[in-house]
């Protein structure tokens, strides 16, 4: 099987169709398939802060299901599916805007936007292992000593990243780079943190690369190892991208999959 990581959406489905006719896939039925049966591995944070999050829940849902793509959700999601539950969740980092889309529509398509969501996190897992357990899709990211594990700890690290507790200035979290420790052979492929650049170290790739904020939105292909971006339609933002920028060169496909394993 081959896959089609796609980055932190939030909102913007303009880029998220451009990306996708991109990597040659057609629109049949109202959903994206690819004639070589490739299949989109969409890794969280699919709404808040951009322009249209309503399309994305509408499409990325329906093609998980109908089996023409994976997902994983990301924090976003899960303040979004509390929200949908009724829970009291404070309307703010961006869930505003999707709040205020839903509250656009008629009861009819907002009750029926909102179950498709929710079935589609209460339905996912918290993240994936795929290709064998080659490649592990999960939004923030996925600690070797993890992987194979559901609990509390776990949901809270592929959530919100590798958190110390403390908070920035601005109030966003303080994170440790646990990518820069990560030991594990299998790929782990997140998002999350917003950098201008895919980053990859130690067989980690964050392919949040901050459409949402100026930057782009990307796809990472497995197993060819390579990157495909589209350029970001939203203003630029350079202080929401992350410091942690340095990056190790991608593998080629031999060197990604050491013991010659046909993937």
């Amino acid at each position: 099987m081959t896959y089609d990581f796609i980055g932190d959406i939030h909102g913007c489905f303009e880029e998220l169709e451009a990306l996708l006719h991109t990597l040659s896939y057609q629109k049949f039925e109202g959903i994206y398939h690819h004639p070589e049966g490739r299949i989109p591995v969409f890794i969280g944070d699919l709404t808040d802060r951009g322009p249209d999050s309503i399309s994305v829940m509408k499409l990325v849902s329906q093609m998980v299901l109908k089996g023409k793509a994976k997902y994983v959700p990301g924090n976003h999601c899960d303040k979004l599916y509390r929200y949908l539950l009724g829970n009291n969740v404070k309307i703010t980092h961006g869930l505003e805007t999707t709040v205020a889309e839903l509250e656009q529509l008629s009861k009819q398509d907002k009750r029926e936007v909102s179950q498709s969501f929710r079935r589609l996190y209460k339905d996912s897992p918290l993240y994936l292992a795929l290709a064998d357990k080659q490649v592990y899709a999960a939004h923030a990211g996925l600690r070797r000593t993890y992987q194979g594990r559901t609990d509390k700890a776990v949901k809270t690290f592929v959530l919100y990243g590798d958190v110390t507790g403390e908070k920035h200035p601005d109030g966003s979290p303080v994170r440790r780079d646990w990518a820069r420790l990560y030991d594990g052979e299998a790929w782990v492929v997140y998002g999350h943190t917003p950098v201008l650049q895919p980053r990859v170290k130690n067989r980690t790739i964050n392919i949040d690369t901050g459409c949402v904020f100026g930057g782009s939105l990307t796809a990472f292909r497995y197993p060819e190892m390579d990157i495909h971006s589209i350029p970001s339609m939203q203003p630029y933002l350079p202080e929401k991208f992350s410091k942690f920028a340095d990056s190790d060169p991608l593998p080629t496909t031999n060197e990604s999959n050491p013991g010659g394993k046909k993937i």
